[in-house]
């Protein structure tokens, strides 16, 4: 007891070594009275509540220790207590303390690997239904389900019910991450019981028991969590998704995949840990594959792209999550192969083309994994991928050549070797066996040496021959070819010590091809023999041999012959001197000349055959200018070489032509010059030929000894020049033919073909029938040998189809019916070469291909209908097999081919360019400004009005998907618009639909936008000039010319009001506006900018059938008058005047249109819309249409303006209305200020004048209403506070004295309570102390007045004061001709008291 004590008392000891021992020096102690020890652990945690963190976490640790080792000993009275005090610690403080906490929910784990109902009713019991939980008791239930899957899964469902309402309360992102994390191992647990349920104690258990719940919980992780800002919550947000996807039923996954996929991959750029990330996207690919998923199909190019530049990112073996990342995304090209094996496969191979080197290692890393963990589905690609690995085995980098070390052993473990190609690889392994030290140390130290590159392919080699016993008889003797090259001699060791392995295994085994038959091996000792020349420094044995060589040769045997050839050049390696000489000796020897003369004929046939000799010495030059030093070959090339093979040829000799076999190994400057020397002498040998007959193969020899790369540039142009002219026989037709297939035999590829097809391109669209036949079938039999022999060289994906296509597809509708039928063959096998790369077989058909057979027959038919009907359908045929990647090369070949010579090709250029602009132009939208200028730029050439018409419809295209990108690109073009920039805004107003589009774009554009800005002209004159801004004025021009285009009618009808004001204001805004510099010597006349906004405003009113608008306008010449600035105005007013006589109905919406325009910033554009609000209201046509009250209370507005001419067109017709706003303007009119020329005040006073003339009695109102009259005194007397000191104020309180002393006997006592407070306010006004003194002492509101005795005395003060006196006479006499007779009593008697 005192032991465990003091164990207990040091456990928190500060020397780690020491806590480490006391711990297991407890946990000895508890394996030998658990029971007691745990108890005393419990006691100690008890009685001491203040022991610090790291105390207790070592107890409780050690309680950890002690149950895990003997569970099964300690009583179930002792489990429950360790179990509720281990509760008691992990929930005791509601912070979280991670250290403290953990050690405290182990203890849990622990007990409840077997003891888990236990468990479960303790925590269950702090896991109530809406009450977020302590965070350890959610990790618990999470590392439970973990530690004991068959104990905790029966519970989960109920968990994820109490769970999933929790999930929406939390707010903390700590609870967030604990949440996801339980649902991650919940998930996991779940699958592994149902993967195991015959260890199950419930095997009913069954996926969809927890779908309901894993979606709803999904639902939040995914459309809320995962949008986290916290990164360590992102990825486990994303870890849990992974999981719960294999739970969700298969229709809600499918449904969220075009969701989930594109959210995961984009963690990548967000979180700089990516294991966690790929490890998710697999499950979730893994799911989706499961279940079958269709949707997954279109998610797969974005999912590729992303897994490739995971997979070449760089791995560092020291950062374990990279090396998981890694292995984890190479488990994601696994599982996509099972279901996309062509696809991955193209997208892998396509990639191995990159010459970037990281990109070319993740690819060959990715091939190395599908070659190893995907063989059987790898079967139907072996040739393939031994076909697409040539690239990268020419790449630079060691880091490179190491991986494609490691793709080539794994190839050899699946039998790859052995296949046709296989022989390329074995070879690129002991190149590398012979590589020569590194003699600069490279300063990458992730750099991959010469040394490490060379022993890895040593023991590659090594394993070769020892473990991969299927390669011995592809090694043997195979290794023997490479003993004798110069260039493997490093690589020696290695091959003898692998030949001597296989030679024992060979030979222990009795195999009978353990001999080897030298002269079935063709001429190995001769290579043997000019090898060891090589090293000879003695010239003379040199001789010697090589005399020997020369007569010792059967020249009737082409095997032997050729190796004499291969030994000799190699001896002029070193011997270039001596070993032409020793051969020009030969040609001189009696050898030759014995046999020759007409003697000759009689020779015994025994006798060796002159012929022969010759093509052996021929041969032999080819082999010496092959291996001679270069610096030494170009002098010696013409004079020794070529000059002794034109000596010795005839048309017996074909060997010459095999000179050219050897050129291609040198380097291009090397190549051009041979081939340009070799030219000379086989144009002679043509030239030499008779041109109107064939008597001798040397033409054919010509154009078959012609081969890549050497003189391909020269050899194509030659071989047509020739060919072409009809002087020539169909037998040199085909041998150009044949010609042309050994030149694509030796790069049979994408780009050999191309390299191929460029020559013969030219002569597709000549203008001689014959000509463009012979090309097109001379292209369809290329295209034909090339797919028969594309099952070994499919190298790469056909990226050049595009191109090809374009320049064949029009020749479907050529004139000549032979070069149709001709174009369609190509075009077929185009397609199905397409296919092949694809990864279907040879022997696939493809329904839509095969419907191109259909095709062909209808182009039999010249009728220019059924051509291009026909055309249609090859273009869809063309559209669903070519990829989108090349989409945009074939349409840009189709601009190339609206200018066809052939009329009916162009035209069939524009029929596939349309419809594949409508099947498949949504793509394109990078694409559109370049197109739109191709487009402009073929406008100006073709002539072929069809063509037009058809190029109209391809901007209609463009623009029904990419409306927004079309606009903005035409409306950039440079003004004014250029006729052909014009055609293009005019096509766009050929659909109505389009054109309604565009024009609301506009109108909400030139809404907004500003339409000039005030720059200064000249540092000289003062001032500032307006100057337009190019959108407005560029948008104005479009709608001018789009509505020139009569079908743009509906559009227009639509949108009238909105154009007719949105034109309106530009015209405004044009006013007095100039353009800028760059623009105003060009075209002033054409693009005058109120010239433009007058012209669209007419060509409006005309596409809108205001024909009896445009009228009277043209006669009054309104146009010009809304040009010139000084008469803008009358201009605008003529035409309100026609559009209110004429289109009245049209004017509600046009108003109110226009109103927002009267309160815009721009000066011109209120005038203007003024000016034209102002003419509206002479016409009564504005009542009838109930706007008249609109328009009224906008011209209100405007006589307020800051405007000098808007007010003064808002006054002119205000005061002409005979209503109260004549007041309000009339006032306004004459208080006017900010009106220098008095102008306004004028125009108030004459509308006033004028209104008058048409008034009577009846019209006028006196104000005979109580309330106004109290209200307007009570007005007067407040005013007074303002006018006191004006003697014009005083005259005016001296003229209304008279009415407010009558008024105050009014019946209507509030009439006489305003007239005393007015009197008693306005008092100081009048001057006299006494009156003022008076009104303040009897005019008192609520005081009575004796009316008769005030104004008695009142009188007496006021006849003392004669101007005053004055004053009340003339307004007394005025006051007798009130109509109130009241009125008029109290004014005759006030007279009698002044007199």
């Amino acid at each position: 007891h005192n032991v465990t004590l003091a164990l207990l008392d040091a456990a928190n000891d500060r020397d780690p070594v020491v806590q480490e021992q006391v711990r297991k020096s407890i946990l000895t102690l508890g394996n030998q009275q658990p029971d007691k020890v745990l108890s005393m652990c419990q006691d100690y945690l008890l009685k001491h509540p203040k022991l610090v963190v790291g105390h207790r976490v070592v107890v409780l640790q050690t309680i950890e220790l002690v149950v895990k080792s003997r569970i099964d000993d300690i009583s179930y009275p002792k489990i429950k207590s360790v179990i509720q005090l281990a509760s008691d610690e992990m929930t005791k403080s509601k912070e979280v303390v991670p250290e403290w906490q953990q050690a405290a929910s182990n203890i849990l784990v622990a007990v409840g690997n077997k003891y888990i109902n236990d468990i479960m009713e303790e925590i269950l019991g702090k896991f109530q239904p809406g009450v977020l939980p302590h965070f350890f008791v959610i990790q618990t239930l999470a590392n439970l389900s973990d530690s004991n899957v068959y104990g905790m899964v029966p519970f989960l469902s109920a968990i994820m019910g109490t769970m999933l309402p929790m999930l929406g309360m939390t707010k903390q992102d700590n609870m967030k991450w604990v949440f996801s994390s339980a649902l991650c191992r919940f998930s996991e647990s779940i699958l592994e019981y149902l993967a195991n349920l015959d260890k199950a104690p419930d095997p009913t258990v069954r996926k969809d028991t927890f779908s309901s719940e894993i979606y709803s919980a999904y639902d939040i992780l995914f459309n809320s969590w995962i949008q986290s800002r916290e990164s360590k919550l992102r990825l486990t947000v994303a870890e849990a998704l992974g999981s719960m996807s294999h739970l969700m039923a298969h229709d809600k996954l499918e449904e969220q995949l075009p969701k989930l996929l594109p959210t995961i991959l984009g963690l990548y750029k967000k979180n700089s840990e990516h294991y966690i990330i790929s490890k998710s996207l697999y499950q979730v690919l893994e799911a989706s594959v499961n279940m079958g998923s269709r949707v997954l199909e279109t998610q797969i190019d974005g999912l590729l792209v992303a897994l490739h530049q995971q997979i070449c990112s760089p791995m560092d073996f020291n950062n374990p999550p990279t090396v998981k990342n890694h292995n984890e995304v190479l488990r994601c090209f696994t599982i996509l192969a099972n279901t996309f094996t062509d696809r991955l496969m193209v997208f892998v191979l396509q990639r191995l083309e990159n010459s970037n080197e990281r990109n070319r290692m993740g690819s060959l890393a990715v091939l190395r994994h599908l070659i190893n963990s995907s063989t059987s589905i790898m079967e139907t690609k072996r040739l393939l991928i031994l076909a697409s690995i040539r690239q990268p085995l020419a790449d630079h980098s060691n880091k490179v050549k190491k991986r494609v070390v490691q793709v080539i052993s794994a190839m050899a473990h699946h039998g790859y070797l052995e296949l046709e190609g296989g022989d390329l690889l074995v070879r690129f392994i002991i190149q590398h066996c012979a590589l020569p030290d590194t003699y600069h140390r490279p300063p990458d130290p992730e750099e991959v040496t010469n040394e490490a590159l060379r022993s890895m392919c040593d023991n590659t080699l090594h394993l070769f021959t020892t473990t991969v016993g299927r390669l011995t008889d592809v090694l043997w003797p195979m290794l023997l070819c490479y003993l004798t090259p110069n260039q493997y001699a490093n690589a020696t060791t290695p091959l003898c010590k692998s030949l001597i392995l296989l030679a024992n295994k060979k030979q222990t085994a009795q195999e009978p091809n353990f001999i080897i038959d030298f002269n079935a091996q063709g001429s190995f000792l001769y290579r043997c023999i000019g090898v060891i020349l090589q090293q000879c420094y003695n010239k003379e044995l040199v001789r010697k041999q090589l005399q020997e060589m020369l007569i010792g040769t059967r020249h009737n045997d082409a095997i032997e012959r050729t190796g004499v050839a291969m030994g000799i050049g190699l001896c002029a390696s070193s011997h270039l001197d001596g070993t032409l000489e020793k051969l020009e000796e030969f040609g001189k020897s009696d050898a030759f000349r014995k046999a020759s003369g007409i003697f000759g004929l009689l020779k015994d046939k025994n006798d060796v055959d002159v012929e022969k000799m010759k093509s052996t010495l021929i041969l032999c030059y080819g082999y010496v200018a092959l291996h001679a030093p270069e610096d030494k070959l170009l002098t010696r090339i013409d004079s020794d070489i070529l000059h002794n093979i034109s000596k010795n040829f005839n048309t017996k000799v074909k060997q010459i032509f095999n000179i050219q076999n050897c050129m291609y190994q040198f380097h291009n400057d090397m190549q051009t010059y041979l081939a340009f020397v070799s030219i000379i002498y086989l144009q002679d040998f043509i030239k030499a030929e008779p041109t109107d007959v064939m008597r001798t193969p040397v033409r054919y020899l010509v154009l078959t000894t012609l081969l890549p790369p050497v003189c391909f540039k020269h050899k194509v142009c030659f071989s047509l020049q020739c060919v072409f002219p009809q002087v020539l026989y169909s037998d040199t037709f085909n041998a150009l033919h044949e010609l042309l297939r050994n030149v694509l035999a030796r790069d049979l590829s994408p780009d050999g073909l191309q390299s191929v097809f460029k020559h013969i391109e030219s002569w597709l669209s000549s203008g001689q029938d014959h000509e463009r036949e012979r090309a097109v079938k001379t292209t369809a039999e290329l295209l034909q040998f090339y797919l028969d022999n594309l099952s070994v060289k499919n190298l790469v994906t056909f990226h050049n189809l595009a191109a090809l296509v374009g320049r064949l597809a029009p020749r479907c509708t050529d004139p000549n019916p032979e070069v149709r039928r001709a174009a369609i063959d190509c075009v077929y096998r185009l397609m199905y070469i397409q296919l092949r790369y694809e990864g279907f077989s040879l022997d696939y058909k493809d329904d839509s291909v095969e419907g191109l057979l259909d095709v062909r027959e209808k182009l039999s038919n010249p009728d220019h209908s059924v051509l291009y009907k026909t055309c249609s359908e090859l273009t869809k045929i063309i559209s669903k097999r070519l990829p989108q990647q090349q989409l945009s090369t074939l349409l840009f070949m189709l601009y190339d081919g609206l200018v066809d010579s052939q009329s009916n090709c162009s035209r069939a250029s524009s029929v596939i360019l349309n419809t594949l602009l409508k099947n498949r132009g949504a793509g394109l939208q990078d694409l559109v400004p370049e197109m739109l200028e191709v487009l402009h730029s073929r406008l100006q050439v073709i002539g072929e009005e069809q063509v037009k018409v058809a190029i109209g419809q391809s901007i209609l295209i463009l623009a029904t998907q990419h409306l927004q990108t079309v606009v903005n690109t035409l409306v950039a073009y440079p003004l004014p618009y250029d006729s052909w920039s014009c055609e293009m805004w005019i096509a766009l107003g050929a659909d109505s639909t389009l054109a309604l589009q565009i024009m609301e774009m506009m109108i909400e554009k030139l809404n907004v936008m500003v339409p000039f800005v005030d720059k200064k002209e000249s540092m000289l004159r003062p001032g500032l000039t307006k100057v337009t801004t190019s959108q407005p004025l560029a948008m104005t021009c479009a709608l001018r010319e789009m509505m020139l285009n009569g079908q743009s009618a509906e559009a227009v009808a639509h949108l009238f009001p909105k154009l007719f004001s949105a034109l309106l204001v530009r015209l405004g805004s044009s006013v007095g506006v100039q353009l800028p510099k760059d623009l105003n010597n060009i075209c002033v006349s054409l693009c005058c900018v109120l010239r433009v906004a007058v012209e669209a405003l007419r060509i409006l009113l005309g596409r809108a059938q205001l024909d009896a608008v445009v009228k009277p306008l043209d006669q009054d010449g309104a146009w010009d008058k809304m040009k010139d600035p000084q008469q803008h105005t009358t201009g605008v007013t003529l035409l309100s005047r026609a559009m209110a006589k004429h289109a009245g109905p049209r004017l509600p919406a046009i108003v109110e249109s226009l109103c927002p325009s009267l309160c815009n910033i721009y000066e011109c554009q209120r005038i203007t819309v003024t000016a034209f609000f102002s003419e509206l209201l002479n016409h009564h046509v504005v009542t009838e249409l109930m706007i008249l009250d609109m328009l009224m209370n906008n011209m209100m507005e405007r006589i307020t303006d800051t405007c000098g001419t808007v007010r003064m067109l808002a006054t002119l017709r205000l005061t002409s209305e005979n209503s109260h706003w004549m007041k309000t303007a009339m006032s306004s009119g004459m208080e006017e200020k900010d009106d220098p020329g008095k102008l306004i005040t004028l125009e108030a006073m004459s509308g006033m004048s004028k209104i008058l003339l048409y008034l009577d009695q009846k019209n006028v109102h006196l104000l005979e209403n109580d309330e106004i009259r109290c209200a307007s005194i009570m007005l007067l007397g407040n005013l007074s506070k303002f006018g006191s000191g004006e003697p014009v104020f005083k005259d005016q309180i001296h003229n209304v004295l008279v009415s407010l002393l009558l008024h105050l006997s009014d019946p209507n006592p509030q009439v006489v309570k305003a007239c005393k407070y007015a009197m008693r306010i306005c008092a100081p006004v009048i001057g006299s102390e006494q009156i003022s003194a008076m009104f303040q002492k009897h005019l008192l509101e609520e005081k009575g007045l004796h009316y008769g005795e005030f104004i008695n005395d009142l009188t007496k003060y006021l006849v003392w004061s004669k101007s005053f006196l004055y004053y009340k006479n003339m307004r007394l006499v005025m006051l007798l001709q009130d109509p109130d007779p009241l009125v008029r009593v109290k004014a005759a008697e006030a007279m009698g008291h002044f007199h």
